[in-house]
């Protein structure tokens, strides 16, 4: 992701800050999302939030269940609904491994990031995560607080 990040078509729409806090992300794939006309131009403005949503497969399709993406004004009666359910775009084969991956205990699909790729349509990056307890969580911070005092350490001398 580091290389599309110097093209000039590549734009995060949104981000899932969260996720990393929240889950122990094990794996991510990059899927596409069929879309409206209307929500890619609200898309273009930036209006849109996945902190809430998750990925889910239903049957045999994956989608992407409370993505918010904001009316678009301008499409009159031609608009969308905001939060409706939307279909992810995978190859079969991701699709079977995201399935038995889910399967299993505890883990689930979490949206990390939506943009617009360098071809100027929209991605969704999506991980196979596990949740975190309370005190992975804390153990998280802790080593996060101690990699910033430790960079402040070495910056002063």
């Amino acid at each position: 992701m580091a290389q599309a990040k110097s093209d000039p078509n590549y734009k995060v729409i949104a981000e899932n800050r969260r996720a990393r806090f929240d889950y122990f992300i094990e794996s991510d794939i990059e899927v596409g999302i069929v879309l409206t006309g209307s929500e890619v131009k609200a898309l273009r403005t930036g209006q849109s939030n996945i902190a809430e949503s998750y990925a889910s497969v239903e049957n045999g399709e994956l989608w992407l269940i409370n993505g918010y993406i904001s009316a678009y004004k301008q499409a009159g009666v031609f608009g969308h609904e905001e939060r409706r359910h939307r279909k992810l775009l995978v190859s079969a084969k991701e699709l079977s491994r995201l399935w038995q991956s889910v399967g299993r205990e505890g883990m689930t699909l979490v949206p990390l990031v939506m943009y617009f790729n360098h071809r100027g349509i929209v991605k969704l990056k999506l991980g196979v995560a596990k949740g975190k307890k309370n005190h992975d969580k804390r153990a998280t911070e802790a080593q996060r607080d101690w990699g910033r005092e430790k960079q402040r350490l070495l910056k002063q001398g």
